[in-house]
């Protein structure tokens, strides 16, 4: 039971020193005897014995008015809202490598891009109390969508990403991570990270992977690096000389060796997607991985008790008076 104005509580220790000093300064109405012999043997009534408990009811009674303005109440229902305390940053390529359709999305074959982004809404999903950013890149970087709690404006913004969207073509992992990097470096989150995505080999941007990611242990920010696509030849889809679409089979060669040392540099991991299936299970190993659970306290319903303590007080005075003028009625 809690109060909703505890500070009248300091009132009763004042009707238990108020009910003393009316005991000891209070002078009771007596008949004068010259002796008690001839009351000696004339018995206490039962009356007698418990009278002194209608002068404590209404002591009583001034307690339970008192509780009655305190405001008494109980916690009936208690929202508690968990939140992870983490600042996000999705970091997608979209160069034209990622027009590879080497991945299945329902029975069908489609490329790249289109895989990740599935993959990445229902990541969005699974952590709606973070603070989420996205960027993409291909020769250059770009912000597509600033840190938000708004799942659904995310979403989509992701939906917004298109293969050659930024122009020129290629592959600027650091200026990627520079790019990520100026979204979180105001951000107070207990925990900041980078999921960095790429299916290529830094080959564009004035910064270099190694230094970008140095930039960000200095942040204290972890980069996940995940390099996505099939190991050897994959199906790229080109124009014939007719317009129609037909597929070449192209050797697109990933950096893993520079995507595990930015990995390593900022104490984070390395991954390797060659199909939906693992591309999904890294994006829950990495959701499973950064969880830092705070809790946060939400509104509360109350109980008010107030009437069932003003009513036990009216209760009690009712007695005391129907008593005194009865059973315990004093003669004067």
């Amino acid at each position: 039971m809690t109060f909703k104005t505890p500070l009248f509580l300091a009132l009763i220790p004042f009707i238990f020193l108020l009910a003393w000093a009316g005991r000891r300064w209070k002078k009771a109405a007596v008949f004068r005897f010259p002796s008690f012999v001839l009351l000696s043997h004339v018995p206490v009534s039962w009356r007698e014995r418990v009278r002194f408990l209608t002068r404590w009811t209404r002591y009583g009674v001034l307690v339970l008015f008192v509780i009655a303005l305190a405001g008494p109440r109980k916690v009936s229902t208690q929202t508690v809202h968990k939140t992870e305390g983490i600042d996000i940053v999705l970091t997608i390529d979209v160069s034209g490598s990622m027009a590879a359709e080497d991945f299945r999305l329902n029975g069908r074959r489609v490329n790249r891009l289109a895989v990740v982004k599935d993959v990445v809404r229902d990541f969005i999903a699974q952590r709606p109390n973070d603070r989420l950013g996205l960027v993409a890149f291909s020769g250059r970087a770009y912000t597509v969508c600033p840190m938000t709690t708004d799942s659904s404006w995310l979403s989509t913004n992701l939906d917004r990403l298109d293969l050659r969207m930024i122009q020129p073509d290629g592959t600027a992992i650091g200026s990627a991570i520079a790019a990520s990097l100026s979204r979180l470096k105001k951000s107070k989150a207990s925990s900041r990270v980078i999921i960095l995505l790429t299916d290529g080999v830094n080959n564009a941007g004035t910064i270099a992977p190694r230094e970008a990611a140095e930039a960000a242990k200095a942040l204290g920010v972890k980069i996940y690096t995940i390099g996505v696509g099939t190991k050897g030849f994959a199906p790229f889809p080109v124009q014939d000389m007719f317009g129609r679409t037909v597929y070449q089979k192209v050797a697109i060669e990933i950096d893993e060796k520079i995507l595990k040392t930015i990995a390593g540099i900022t104490d984070g991991r390395y991954f390797r997607a060659t199909d939906t299936d693992s591309l999904r299970k890294i994006y829950k190993e990495i959701d499973r991985l950064e969880k830092t659970p705070i809790e946060e306290y939400g509104y509360m319903e109350y109980t008010e008790l107030f009437p069932w303590v003003l009513g036990g007080a009216l209760l009690l005075l009712l007695g005391e008076v129907v008593l005194s003028r009865t059973i315990f009625q004093a003669v004067p």
